[in-house]
């Protein structure tokens, strides 16, 4: 099927006009992914007997593409690009060895003035093939070394221009170029596989990332575009040499570091700090407060100067993304990362907070008195941004470094704690601290202390209320409405007419139709199940679980009902059980499985293990082994053990309570009507060979063997049973059979003599013809 799709294809594309191939554009590209099994087997494997027709529709097909892109048409060259890359996708290396000319072709679409979706196509085309060709040294050898160079001139030239200066070229951006974010896109996906192909164009990349990156820039460019070129950025290490990249990193790192502290040197003037670095590189910048705060100067990593609270914040804010980057990106060399450093600038940058109105008065002696009021309340707009850029910073270190960030846990804590106590009115701030706080609790939970948990039990209320759903009040609503009428009651005041008309307004408008956040809400949820499962139960206060039990109930949040129904409030002295989440659980989720699973769990044992069944055949081969060591001992019967059970029966418990354990329970035999009718009619049943003694002449050193001491030397050891009275009449025929008293002796019991008589063949004889009578 795939050969008949594949020549259909061929044919449209033939015969179709060059002007109505954008219309069935999308149709021949799905019915090319169709006959990718085709487009991708080996020549000498291709399966069927017309192996030679498929060689000539693939080439018909390469032909057909690569004369499309030399058309003169718009239409023909968008056709061709989009057709060359689901050929791509299909095919792969088969296709992709053949492609030089084609490739060639892409790359001289981006110098000619086609529409911007052909020019768009054309880089996404070229950036995928250049892509699939880097597993394959051969592909790289002959289409990506050649062709990239080229590539990467046309996509700067088409976002930027190039500017000659003393100390070499740069690149300026082009202002609202539609391909900047795209050209960038396709740049971070090339630079780690081809980094030395990219190395000549660092110095031009690296000046065109900081005209964007700069706040001064004359050209304004959206959050996008600006956190590609951060990455972008952040990756130029990797064109250093391969024995140099690790050095050039930890340069980077130093120059970010650097940079940082200069801004806020400038940002932070207004206020009097009191943090002292711990870096000796470290110097404080001279501040001439005679001017607006701003840096004249450009910084270490080249980016251009910049005047005002606002473009100090955003310029911070820049080289504390740039910072995260550079820590997150994987490097091909083992380098050291600066947690020291990173941390000594976040301490500096969370010590500096919003002062509330009593705060204010009292810290007046720490402002700078030579810095406008004007400036200091800009700087207090500016600081939630920068604790946000500083919390998702450290947000970065414990996802990357996880369990090694349990010595700066409590700092790390500290910090949330310090920005959040002041700054909790910004729903940014509380959602960034939620998600910090979170990836913390994940992994250090259990280690922390009474001291940490009660310093998060304010964030943990607060979270409670982001969830819950705010109500108005109405009594107080009323009031205050009250109070309105009578302070306008001498003048003109106005009234809600709605209120007059619908008595169940106010009811309706009780609860607060407020904006909905969901990151807001999908953080304060985390952090309220995580804080169930890591910290330990006995540290959270009860008032603080309990409010965080009902937030949960509330807002039905399963996950976090599921933690607290896991890890329940430990039981203390002087207070009661704690309550479970269990039947809200089950009332809201259940059809859920892990709902089912908990509360009625049917799990059976286990016991594939080949230990544990090995252990099991050890366990019964030993109690075989006492078994078998076990005496028995032979006796001889009386006719009354098979017909009169109940003399058994109600012997044993006598024989039990004098000479028998008392940690040994008795079994008694069950009375059936088999044994009855053989006591009735006089049968007797067979019986195993005992000694030749005659009735007259038992000895009476030979002591008479009962069933019912042979069944209280055989039972095994369990709980003692409860001894049942006997009946009367089994008294009387315990007392008439019972010819020795009992011994309480522990001596043992003598054997019986199992040697045949002396008596002549005669009377043997005799007492078997006795018998059998």
């Amino acid at each position: 099927m795939s050969s008949t799709i594949l020549r259909a294809v061929t044919h449209r594309l033939t015969t179709t006009p060059v002007d109505q191939l954008p219309s069935i554009t999308a149709f021949l590209a799905a019915s090319l992914s169709d006959c990718s099994e085709l487009l991708s087997a080996p020549q000498a494997q291709k399966p069927g007997k017309g192996d030679s027709d498929h060689a000539v529709q693939i080439h018909k097909l390469k032909t057909r593409l690569a004369s499309l892109l030399q058309d003169r048409t718009v239409e023909g060259r968008w056709t061709a690009v989009v057709l060359v890359k689901a050929t791509v996708e299909a095919g792969q290396w088969e296709i992709l060895r053949g492609y030089e000319p084609i490739v060639r072709g892409l790359v001289g679409i981006l110098a000619k003035p086609d529409p911007l979706s052909t020019l768009k196509m054309c880089i996404i085309t070229l950036t995928r093939i250049f892509h699939l060709t880097y597993q394959y040294p051969t592909l790289v050898r002959e289409i990506t070394t050649p062709h990239l160079p080229g590539f990467v001139t046309a996509v700067l030239n088409l976002v930027s221009t190039l500017v000659k200066t003393t100390s070499g070229s740069v690149r300026k951006p082009k202002p609202n170029s539609p391909f900047m974010e795209l050209a960038l896109h396709a740049i971070l996906e090339l630079i780690p596989r081809h980094p030395t192909i990219f190395r000549p164009f660092g110095t031009q990349l690296s000046s065109l990332l900081a005209e964007i990156l700069s706040s001064s820039a004359p050209n304004f460019y959206p959050a996008p575009v600006q956190e590609v070129a951060v990455q972008v950025f952040a990756s130029l290490y990797r064109c250093a040499p391969k024995d140099k990249s690790g050095a050039e990193w930890i340069e980077a790192c130093k120059a970010t570091l650097l940079s940082a502290h200069r801004a806020t040197d400038h940002v932070f003037r207004a206020v009097a700090e009191q943090w002292e670095s711990v870096d000796p590189t470290v110097v404080h910048t001279k501040q001439r407060y005679s001017e607006e705060a701003g840096d004249p100067s450009s910084d270490a990593l080249g980016f251009q100067s910049w005047s005002g609270i606002h473009s100090g914040t955003d310029r911070l804010i820049t080289l504390l993304r740039i910072l995260s980057q550079l820590i997150s990106m994987p490097s091909a060399a083992a380098v050291p990362i600066p947690l020291g450093s990173i941390l000594d600038l976040t301490s500096r940058l969370a010590s500096v907070t919003v002062p509330s109105g009593s705060e204010a008065s009292q810290s007046s002696s720490q402002f700078n008195p030579q810095i406008s009021r004007d400036e200091r309340e800009m700087l207090w707009v500016e600081l939630p941004r920068i604790h946000i850029a500083c919390m998702d910073l450290l947000g970065n270190v414990v996802s990357l470094l996880e369990s090694s960030t349990a010595s700066i846990s409590q700092n790390l804590v500290d910090q949330v704690s310090w920005i959040f106590k002041s700054e909790h009115y910004s729903r940014d701030v509380r959602t960034a601290s939620y998600e910090l706080l979170s990836s913390v609790i994940q992994i250090h939970g259990p280690a922390m202390t009474k001291q940490t948990v009660t310093s998060l039990a304010t964030v943990l209320r607060v979270c409670c209320n982001d969830l819950l759903p705010q109500f108005e009040d109405a009594s107080a609503s009323g009031k205050s409405q009250g109070e309105s009428k009578t302070k306008n009651k001498g003048g003109t005041g106005t009234a809600n007419a709605d209120s007059f008309l619908d008595p169940e307004l106010r009811k309706k408008q009780q609860l607060k139709a407020g904006p909905q956040f969901p990151r807001l809400r999908d953080a304060a949820s985390a952090l309220l199940r995580d804080a169930l499962v890591g910290i330990a139960p006995q540290l959270l206060t009860p008032s603080v679980r309990a409010e965080i039990d009902r937030t949960i109930i509330l807002t039905s949040n399963k996950d976090a009902m599921l933690a607290s129904v896991l890890n329940p409030i430990p039981t203390a002295k002087g207070r009661g059980a704690g309550s479970s989440l269990i039947p809200f659980l089950v009332r809201g989720y259940p059809e859920q499985m892990e709902v089912e699973a908990l509360v009625r769990p049917r799990m059976p044992v286990l016991m594939t293990a080949p230990e544990l069944d090995a252990f099991a055949e050890m366990e019964e081969d030993e109690e075989a082994e006492e078994l078998s060591d076990r005496p028995m001992v032979a006796h001889p019967q009386s006719t009354s053990f098979m017909t009169d059970p109940a003399q058994s029966t109600v012997r044993t418990p006598s024989i039990e309570s004098s000479t028998a354990p008392v940690h040994k329970r008795t079994y008694f035999e069950e009375t059936t009507s088999g044994s009855q009718s053989l006591s009735t009619s006089g049968q007797k049943p067979t019986q195993i060979k005992k000694a030749r003694l005659d009735e007259d002449e038992t000895p009476a050193s030979v002591p008479v063997f009962q069933p019912s001491t042979v069944a209280a030397t055989m039972v095994p050891k369990q709980v003692p049973a409860v001894s049942r009275p006997a009946p009367p009449q089994a008294n009387a025929q315990v007392a008439e059979s019972a010819p020795l008293p009992v011994d309480d002796s522990d001596d043992e019991l003598p054997t019986l003599n199992l040697d045949p008589d002396t008596d002549d063949d005669d009377g043997d004889e005799d007492e078997d013809v006795a018998m059998e009578g």
